[in-house]
């Protein structure tokens, strides 16, 4: 049986920059990646190719001799001060890029403004051929897929939902919704694995969520029901960082195995 087409989450490999971090998803085994361009806190990368043509011209040195392709450009914050408007230059190398989403993070608790703005936004995404998708985090206002798809269909046709299995397993989302959502508004799915415990403090959602996860299959999640819920032709990325043990195997070592774990769960399920 062939491989899976697989997608790579820059967070998975967040310290190489995206012209290293293509050649080593490459490398792996890996259809696609995911850039971050936009740091979302005070001690994590961002690599802002609006504005460093240097680094642009790499990354597109290194699509073409690898032939892999971006799925997706993350993630904007949409905060109460956040000016759909204001993110030209963003969208505009996103589409340069070939890439098929930009993904939001909902941090305005005024629902109507967040959805309003999200609207905006993924009007002007599709008018570029790029799709918005809204990501939904346990402890954000938007907290559970629920939640996220009220206030993506109040919005634009062109916004879409990002369920992440991690996200999805921690707020206790419904299957039952999630095989409801037209698949228009799914046109990608981020896989990881986890321990499952009964309840989560703030520190401990945060520390899986963005330091240690593990290789579909390999932890607690119930994601063959995730799977089967989703629409047949969805786009699989992993998004799975791994510090401690990146740290002692290195980036190459621990990617080249996450593809391996992830295509022995998808051809076993």
């Amino acid at each position: 049986m062939n491989n899976y087409p697989l997608g790579l989450a820059h967070l998975s490999a967040l310290d190489l920059p995206p012209p290293q971090f293509i050649r080593v998803a490459a490398k792996a085994g890996f259809s696609s990646v995911g850039l971050r361009f936009v740091a979302v806190n005070d001690v994590t990368p961002g690599y802002p190719l609006m504005s460093d043509a240097k680094m642009l011209r790499e990354t597109k040195d290194a699509l073409s001799e690898t032939g892999l392709r971006v799925n997706d450009v993350e993630f904007l914050k949409f905060e109460p001060g956040t000016d759909p408007r204001s993110f030209d230059a963003l969208i505009d190398t996103a589409a340069e890029l070939g890439a098929r989403t930009i993904i939001t993070a909902p941090y305005d608790e005024d629902l109507t403004r967040l959805g309003d703005n999200l609207g905006q936004f993924a009007d002007l995404t599709a008018a570029k051929g790029v799709q918005t998708v809204l990501e939904f985090f346990p402890w954000t206002v938007i907290d559970d897929l629920a939640s996220c798809w009220k206030l993506v269909q109040n919005s634009s046709e062109h916004l879409g939902i990002l369920v992440d299995s991690l996200h999805f397993n921690r707020s206790n989302s419904s299957i039952k919704l999630l095989k409801k959502i037209p698949a228009k508004r799914l046109p990608f799915v981020q896989l990881c694995d986890a321990p499952v415990q009964s309840s989560y403090t703030f520190e401990e959602l945060i520390y899986a969520g963005r330091d240690e996860r593990l290789a579909p299959g390999l932890g607690e999640i119930p994601l063959a029901e995730i799977v089967t819920a989703l629409p047949k032709e969805i786009v699989i990325s992993l998004e799975v960082p791994q510090i401690k043990k990146t740290k002692e195997l290195g980036e190459d070592r621990v990617l080249q195995q996450l593809f391996a774990d992830t295509q022995a769960y998808l051809k076993n399920r």
